[in-house]
């Protein structure tokens, strides 16, 4: 027995009117669907790699949304949503905004209009979505392996950074959520933040990983940019073993002088200890830097407190056996620092 039933007028008119449409069509190509048939798996696949519920799936414009009628195949077919965020749908006098609505809000609206107009009687009404171009997340910076990734709906960000094949081992100590894409600025009109204006969200990654607090593990929504920033990177350059540049990674966020020359495998039996300099920029002034003592002796012992390096530091151990060297000083460190800078990119 039917559940929905068409008035013999309206139905007349119906039947026209989808005679029309089917003689411009090339045979084939009808969009039409007749009973509840399943999607290929290669289209699902298109979409996205998992299943989004329903109720929390957002619809967009330019979506291709398939809706199904039960027992009224003439209008179970897809249908597109225009640029604008509207609807048009068969018989109902003026187009249906859908934008902003999930699919389960956006069937229970069809079926309001399509009883109000008479139109059906008591429609059982299914919408999925087809094919969703604005439905991505762009993850990138210091992560295996950065690209857009399909997004239907909210996800939590671990979730997200892990689609991405997790963290890299060059990470710095943040994750950062810029939000601009369609369902943040709809998102946007309940809590107050103005439309235009992208909104970032900066976590502690260490924190993030770590700790048990959950409400670091934010939603992600369609059209937002994660970003993990690349760590810092300080150098160690002069009378130690294994001069280089070492990362400041999530395991390291602040490094010692001590830490760095642990890293450069120690200092050579010829190195002046009391004489070395952490080479810094200096940021009141363009292009300059700071030429900061270290008496690497005296924090070897204990008699001074080890000093703290920031990122693009350059800790230089001079060498006695080099008098010319320890003469240019800063000038050979800051040389041999942007060589291995440029080598490492």
């Amino acid at each position: 027995m039917r559940s929905s039933r068409l008035p013999i007028f309206q139905l007349s008119i119906l039947l026209f009117g989808i005679s029309l449409l089917a003689a411009s069509q090339l045979f084939g190509q009808a969009s039409d669907r007749v009973g509840p048939v399943q999607p290929k798996p290669q289209q699902q696949q298109e979409v996205a790699p998992a299943t989004i519920p329903s109720e929390e799936y957002i619809i967009c414009a330019d979506d291709l949304l398939d809706i199904y009628i039960i027992d009224v195949p003439e209008l179970s077919r897809t249908y597109r949503v225009s640029q604008s965020g509207q609807l048009n749908f068969p018989l109902l006098p003026k187009p249906l905004n859908a934008t902003g609505l999930t699919l389960d809000e956006f069937a229970r609206l069809l079926t309001t209009q399509l009883k109000s107009t008479g139109t059906l009687t008591d429609p059982h009404i299914d919408v999925s979505v087809k094919e969703s171009r604005n439905h991505s997340v762009s993850i990138n910076g210091a992560v295996k392996n950065p690209q857009i990734y399909p997004l239907l709906g909210r996800a939590k960000l671990l979730s997200v950074i892990s689609q991405a094949g997790g963290i890299a081992d060059d990470a710095g100590d943040v994750v950062k959520i810029t939000r601009g894409g369609a369902i943040s600025k709809m998102l946007s009109a309940t809590n107050g933040t103005p439309a235009d204006s992208p909104q970032t969200i900066t976590i502690n990654l260490n924190e993030l990983l770590n700790s048990s607090n959950s409400s670091l593990n934010v939603d992600v929504y369609p059209g937002d940019w994660v970003t993990v920033p690349k760590a810092g990177v300080v150098y160690v350059v002069g009378a130690v073993n294994r001069s280089g540049g070492f990362v400041m990674n999530t395991a390291r966020e602040h490094m010692t002088v001590l830490q760095a020359v642990a890293l450069a495998e120690d200092l050579k039996p010829t190195a002046q200890r009391e004489h070395s300099m952490i080479i810094r920029r200096d940021p009141s002034k363009q292009g300059d830097r700071q030429e900061i003592a270290v008496n690497l002796k005296k924090i070897l012992s204990g008699q001074v407190a080890d000093v703290t390096m920031e990122p693009n530091d350059i800790l230089f151990v001079p060498d006695s056996s080099s008098k010319k060297a320890l003469r240019r000083g800063a000038e050979a460190a800051i040389q041999i620092a942007t060589g291995l800078a440029l080598f490492r990119l």
